[in-house]
């Protein structure tokens, strides 16, 4: 499949074939990533319907959405520990194709009939993802001559919409076999996904950068000791803990906890060690110190945001008639909505802000936060219509609700992920520029873990009510009015950079 996007670069012969126009290594990457995000995107688009299902877990939605916002905290936060094992012990190539390894046997597990092998494959999907998520955009980068490489911005947009064809694909495939014809089908569909992708990127390596295959720096015989004695001792942890949760007989009110906690701490530290280093200069503090306003801003964009496969999804299978022009579809579906939207949207958006920069009026990077912010909050203004519509009425709503829902938080995701990802890269001290792009992956996994620790068993807040959502939509609106109000302080902190 990715030889037929390739074309010769020029009528000379000897002349290497390119992708596009881009290195023929991209289309290898190009695949890989839209395979991966295939099998994720189909995971989360079936994960909390399987979990309410009477022929799933038949849990409640609160368990579910608890269940649903640990596994994607999870999923972000092992990019992390996935980069370092690129960096240490077996570069981004290898790493990568491990990663995609754990991930099919993440989903196989899954895909077998037994409900104890479950969260076994739930963390096996995570970590793989983890594997492979921190590593593949890097090789992307070592594809080309360097920043200033005219083409590399263009090889990432064409990566971009690998990643959402494949997350488009995933839940009109995957979706519909889970929901249709069998929830493990389905998983196992993800696996095949994943395998695809791993298959033609075996084939494809030769084409990848020597640079990909290297390991940045090294570890040593004693520090490959040290690592493997740390991770033996917390992996013995947490077999005591777990077994002692499951012999006292609180597992299930308890087992979620530790992960949750660990979602708002690990970013807390990192970003407070990171603040405490004496190394770096006043300018990088004043810089980190700024980062710290668009971190915050982004882990409650992505605590709201990340309820479209949870809240929304649990709310579309039970109160939205899932039906349009006199054609039924599965719930799955709506997941499809969000990519579509970005393959859209996205050279709008960006055109607009060239448009706006050429005028001298392009609005700064704390103002396209709060914009985000107040976009997400006015998204789960829109969703309180047809949820106090259902509560007082009964019956179901029109599924264009949700499509208008969708549409919002697109926009607001537009103003913050791809701005986020740039600030990023602009903003990081040069001690930590290669550790920067985890640590805003880490946004993700904060914002998520706030999301898993209101409907855990201990607080059980069931977020699908009218009070509820209003409170969030308000936190967001008066969070974006916020940043919008120290527009001025955040814009001195960050420097020179917009």
């Amino acid at each position: 499949m990715a030889s037929s996007l390739t074309k010769d670069s020029a009528n000379t012969p000897g002349s290497e074939k390119t992708f596009f126009g881009h290195p023929r290594g991209l289309a290898t990457l190009f695949m890989t990533e839209m395979w991966e995000r295939y099998s994720f995107y189909g995971m989360k688009a079936l994960l909390p319907l399987y979990l309410i299902a009477p022929g799933g877990m038949n849990m409640s939605a609160t368990t579910a959405t608890a269940i649903y916002s640990v596994y994607m905290s999870m999923v972000y936060l092992l990019a992390m520990p996935g980069g370092w094992m690129a960096d240490r012990f077996w570069g981004p190539r290898k790493t990568v194709a491990i990663g995609a390894g754990v991930v099919i046997a993440g989903h196989i597990t899954l895909a077998l009939p037994s409900s104890a092998s479950f969260f076994a494959g739930l963390a096996l999907v995570a970590l793989g993802s983890g594997l492979l998520k921190a590593n593949i955009s890097t090789m992307v980068g070592h594809l080309y001559d360097g920043p200033e490489d005219p083409r590399r911005d263009g090889g990432f947009t064409l990566f971009y919409i690998g990643i959402n064809m494949g997350a488009f694909l995933a839940p009109l495939t995957i979706g519909t076999v889970g929901e249709n014809v069998n929830w493990h089908f389905g998983f196992a569909l993800a696996a095949v996904g994943m395998a695809l992708g791993l298959a033609q990127f075996m084939l494809g390596s030769r084409h990848l950068s020597g640079e990909s295959s290297v390991v940045a720096t090294p570890a040593t015989p004693q520090q490959k000791a040290s690592a493997l004695r740390t991770g033996l001792i917390w992996l013995i942890v947490a077999a005591a803990l777990y077994t002692f949760l499951g012999v006292t007989g609180n597992f299930a009110d308890w087992a979620l906890m530790p992960l949750t906690v660990a979602g708002l701490v690990i970013p807390i530290v990192v970003l407070v060690r990171m603040k405490r280093d004496k190394e770096l200069t006043n300018l990088e503090q004043s810089k980190l110190s700024g980062y710290v306003w668009f971190f915050i801003v982004a882990a409650v964009f992505w605590m709201i945001y990340d309820q479209n496969g949870s809240t929304l999804s649990i709310f579309a299978e039970g109160k939205t008639t899932n039906s349009l022009l006199g054609m039924d579809f599965p719930t799955s579906w709506y997941q499809s909505l969000n990519p579509i939207f970005i393959m859209a949207l996205a050279p709008v958006v960006a055109s607009a802000w060239l448009w706006l920069n050429k005028r001298g009026k392009e609005p700064s990077t704390a103002v396209k936060f709060a914009s985000s912010l107040t976009l997400i909050g006015i998204s789960f203004a829109v969703f309180l219509i047809p949820l106090i519509d259902t509560a007082n009425n009964g019956g179901k709503v029109s599924p264009m609700w949700l499509v208008s829902i969708y549409f919002i938080q697109t926009v607001g995701e537009l103003c913050l992920s791809p701005v986020g990802l740039s600030v990023t890269t602009k903003m990081a001290p040069a001690k930590y520029s290669a550790q920067m792009m985890g640590v805003w992956f880490l946004a993700v996994t904060a914002g998520d873990s706030v999301t898993g620790l209101l409907t855990s068993p201990q607080l059980g807040i069931n977020l699908d009510t009218s009070g509820a959502v209003a409170v969030e939509a308000f936190i967001a609106v008066i969070a974006g009015f916020g940043i919008w109000m120290n527009r001025k302080k955040v814009k001195e902190l960050m420097g020179s950079v917009n």
